[in-house]
């Protein structure tokens, strides 16, 4: 999540809030609640259960995926968790703790999910790498959304140690096919990302960031960044035409 001081006056929430905002969600994707065993609902239909598990070796697979991130970063990381309530959060901050002990080059915190939900939208300038589990990260990284203003700027990825897919963190929008309206840049940064983090071409990433970024400061954007009069075809060939430019 990168705020864009072109676009201050697009997010609902104040300038002096949003301005220099730049932080990054590490969520564990294929294990928690959405995944755990056993679940269902009762044959009357009256009750339901769900499973919220995790495995110490789950935990730090993507610890070191996000002390990796802080390292070429603001060397921050901020674990978020309900480790007063939940077993499985009690885990996640024993394994990241005990990792985080052996990193003091990385700052490290622990928060609880609820009181950090507040602090995104109130100083969200505080955070660098947050780290999280499946649920959790879901609905921040959702709510971080709001500080851009507009879904369609954020990109996001899913790594794994062999394989990694890159996309916008909104996913797809078929509702727009055909009619030019959505917001390409998104899917452009996601591109970036997979340059800067699967073959570490951190010069071309960058020139892909900063063509986005004067698509912004031109005004060349699509209608849901400040009722844009631009379609996708046009801010997609701006920015094709702002990185050769540069070259």
């Amino acid at each position: 999540v990168k705020s864009y001081d072109s676009l201050l006056d697009a997010s609902p929430l104040k300038p002096e809030i949003v301005k220099g905002v730049d932080f990054v969600v590490v969520r564990e994707l294929i294990s928690g609640i959405y995944f755990g065993q056993p679940r269902g609902r009762s044959e009357d239909g009256k009750y339901a259960f769900d499973t919220c598990e995790y495995s110490a070796d789950e935990i730090l697979r993507i610890t070191v995926k996000a002390f990796q991130y802080a390292k070429n970063r603001k060397k921050k990381v901020t674990l978020l968790d309900k480790a007063n309530v939940l077993a499985t959060s009690r885990l996640w901050r024993e394994v990241v703790g005990n990792y985080a002990a052996q990193h003091p080059d990385i700052e490290f915190e622990a928060s609880f999910i609820d009181s950090a939900a507040m602090h995104v939208i109130q100083r969200p300038r505080q955070f660098d790498v947050i780290l999280t589990e499946n649920l959790f990260g879901d609905i921040i990284s959702d709510e971080a959304s709001v500080i851009t203003g507009t879904l369609g700027l954020l990109p996001s990825a899913s790594i794994g140690d062999n394989n990694a897919l890159y996309e916008p963190i909104h996913g797809s929008y078929p509702q727009a096919k055909g009619k030019n309206i959505a917001n390409p840049m998104a899917t452009i940064l996601s591109a970036a990302m997979l340059l800067e983090y699967s073959f570490g071409w951190l010069e071309e990433a960058k020139a892909i960031e900063t063509a986005v970024e004067k698509a912004l400061e031109d005004g060349i954007v699509t209608e849901d960044i400040n009722n844009g009069k631009y379609g996708t075809i046009e801010v997609g060939d701006t920015i094709v035409a702002n990185i050769l430019a540069a070259k």
